[in-house]
């Protein structure tokens, strides 16, 4: 036989009954089912846009990356070395 008889779930059941009451039960199992329609909702909404994303497509090496472009070499655009006057102690 198995874990539980038959007789098992009409204990659980009668539990269940007494603890909830009869008020409480088809609000509970409502509210469940409330949840249960917006969950497969939400996960069909994520598939479709799963299959929306258009596919991967495979590029050259030279369309991988962009090219950068390196800065001028113009004097007036580095800033003037100044001497270094702290004092270091030995």
């Amino acid at each position: 036989m198995g874990a539980m008889s038959w007789w098992h779930w009409l204990i659980v059941l009668v539990v269940v009954l007494l603890l909830f009451g009869s008020k409480k039960l088809p609000d509970a199992a409502r509210g469940l089912g409330q949840s249960l329609r917006i969950f497969k909702s939400e996960v069909q909404e994520m598939q479709r846009e799963g299959d929306s994303t258009p596919p991967k497509t495979t590029a050259s090496p030279d369309e991988a990356t962009p090219q950068r472009e390196l800065p001028s070499s113009d004097a007036s655009t580095t800033a003037p070395s100044t001497p270094d006057h702290t004092k270091k102690s030995a």
